[in-house]
């Protein structure tokens, strides 16, 4: 853990003995009674947490100080197709460890129709992925997540229009199409408009969902010529807009 996050109801309370912050605070940094430690509030600021008490329970009593801004936001949302829920988990948490501002799942008529009834979004786990990757990056703030059903349903309802993120500018609207591109996001110029970016299923988009993003302003780029993993396609796309999008919020 490169940052031990709390939420706001669990201050002034102690931690388990069983708290995996705990363990990793005790077990794995060594820290002892009055020891300062690297904290924030999820959702919140950064700052420092200090070790109060240790309980002869083995629970811990910490105090949080937190009075720094959260690291800058990626001026990127992320769509992505419905994926078996280990990989979904892995988008998650990587997503959040680059700092996007939200992720999209959307069902694609190439995907699997069983991917959608993951337990994954309802039993707590996106929420433990997203804070793993954002505890990575030394960050507080994890993206949000929205679930559409249909590529048409999210094309309708443009939901990056309705944020923060694309207040002042137009974003650049793409989709990673290694099949039928028509350019390559390599080539794309430096810009400070917000991205959002579209990920399809690993058997790639149907001919149907190409002529709807096209109809509603996107571009398909390619990342290269191989048929990428839907997390690896993620990854790659958002290293790209890290180099390509000159703006963060």
């Amino acid at each position: 853990m490169n940052i031990i996050l709390f939420e706001e109801h669990e201050l002034g309370r102690s931690l388990s003995r069983r708290d995996e912050r705990t363990i990793h605070l005790l077990k794995v940094l060594h820290k002892k009674s009055g020891d300062e430690f690297e904290a924030g509030i999820l959702g919140g600021m950064r700052g420092t947490g200090r070790i109060e008490k240790i309980n002869i329970d083995g629970s811990i009593f910490v105090t949080v100080t937190a009075t720094e801004p959260p690291a800058s936001r990626l001026r990127l949302r992320i769509a992505v197709s419905f994926v078996r829920p280990i990989q979904l988990r892995r988008i998650f948490r990587d997503m959040a460890n680059f700092g996007v501002s939200a992720i999209d799942l959307v069902g694609t008529e190439l995907s699997e129709k069983s991917y959608r009834d993951t337990k994954l979004l309802n039993d707590g786990g996106s929420d433990a992925a997203l804070i793993e990757g954002a505890v990575q990056s030394r960050d507080t703030i994890i993206p949000s997540i929205s679930v559409f059903n249909t590529i048409n349903e999210w094309l309708k309802e443009r939901p990056w229009e309705k944020t923060e993120m694309c207040e002042t500018r137009r974003p650049l609207l793409l989709a990673l199409d290694n099949v039928r591109a028509e350019g390559s996001f390599f080539n794309l110029s430096p810009t400070s408009r917000p991205a959002v970016i579209a990920v399809g299923p690993e058997r790639g988009w149907s001919d149907n969902e190409r002529e709807m993003f096209e109809q509603a302003g996107f571009l398909r780029l390619s990342i290269g010529e191989r048929a990428l993993r839907a997390e690896t396609a993620c990854a790659a796309a958002a290293t790209l807009a890290l180099e390509k999008i000159q703006d963060t919020l």
